[in-house]
C-alpha cells in the first residue's frame, strides 16, 4: 500500500512539473512575442534566454545570439554559441562568429568565418570583409584576389557604411574596393605610390564623398613629398 502512494505522488509530481514547465513555455513565447512588437531589446534577450532554459534548441541560440551582435554585445554573442569553427554551424551563426570576431580585434579568427560564409554563398561584401581583414593581418598578395572579384561582381546599387567620422556615411562598394587596392598596390610595393593613388583616384571618381579615400590620398601624398625630399638631400 504505501508503495502504491509512493508511485502515485510520483507520478503526480511529474505530472506538476511537466504541467508547470509548459505553462512557463507558453508564457515566455507570448512574452517574447510581446517583446518583439514592443522593439524592447532586453524583453527579447530575457525571453529567450528562459526560453533555452526551458526547451533548449540550436536555432533559439543562434536567434539569441543574433540579438546581441545586432545590440553590440559580442562576448555575449559569442559566448552564447562559441568562436570555433563548426561545419554543423547555421549561415546566422558563422555570420554571428565573424561579425562579433571582427567588432572585437580578432581579424585572423573572423576570418576563418567570412571564408566559410564565402564558401557557402559568395558576394562582393563577404569579399571586401575578407580583403579588408587580409590587409590588416599582412596576407595582402590574397587580399587582392578578394579585391578583384568585388571590382568585377559588385554593382552601382551596393553600398558599404563607413564610421571614421562623426556621422556616419556610405559610398558604392566598388569605390571602397578601388580604396582597397590602392592600399593593398602600396604594402605590396612601398616605393611605387603613384600606382597606389592611381587606384585611389579611382575610389574617388565613384564616390568624391570617400572621406576615407581622401585621408588616405592625403597620407600617400605626404609620404611621397618627403621621399622626394629625402632623395633631393
Amino acid at each position: 500500500m504505501k508503495k502504491t502512494i509512493l508511485v502515485f505522488l510520483l507520478l503526480t509530481g511529474i505530472c506538476g512539473i511537466s504541467q508547470t514547465s509548459n505553462e512557463l513555455l507558453k508564457h515566455y513565447e507570448a512574452y517574447y512575442k510581446e517583446m518583439r512588437l514592443q522593439g524592447d531589446v532586453n524583453g527579447v534577450i530575457g525571453a529567450l534566454t528562459h526560453l533555452n532554459v526551458l526547451a533548449p534548441s540550436k536555432e533559439r541560440k543562434d536567434t539569441l545570439a543574433f540579438v546581441y551582435m545586432n545590440n553590440g554585445q559580442h562576448m555575449q554573442a559569442l559566448n552564447t554559441i562559441g568562436v570555433d569553427k563548426d561545419a554543423t554551424d547555421s549561415d546566422l551563426a558563422v555570420q554571428i562568429k565573424a561579425f562579433s570576431l571582427k567588432a572585437l580585434n580578432q581579424p585572423k579568427r573572423a576570418l576563418e568565418h567570412f571564408e566559410e560564409l564565402f564558401s557557402r554563398n559568395p558576394s562582393p561584401y563577404l569579399a571586401y570583409e575578407m580583403a579588408d581583414l587580409k590587409i590588416q593581418t599582412g596576407e595582402t598578395s590574397d587580399a587582392r584576389v578578394n579585391i578583384e572579384y568585388g571590382i568585377a561582381n559588385a554593382t552601382d546599387e551596393m553600398k558599404y557604411a563607413f564610421y571614421e567620422r562623426q556621422q556616419p556615411y556610405e559610398v558604392p562598394l566598388k569605390a571602397a574596393f578601388y580604396h582597397l587596392k590602392g592600399l593593398a598596390d602600396f604594402n605590396l610595393d612601398k616605393e611605387n605610390i603613384d600606382a597606389a593613388i592611381v587606384s585611389i583616384d579611382e575610389a574617388l571618381k565613384i564616390a568624391p564623398n570617400f572621406n576615407l579615400a581622401s585621408l588616405s590620398k592625403q597620407a600617400l601624398e605626404a609620404r611621397k613629398k618627403e621621399a622626394a625630399q629625402s632623395d633631393g638631400n
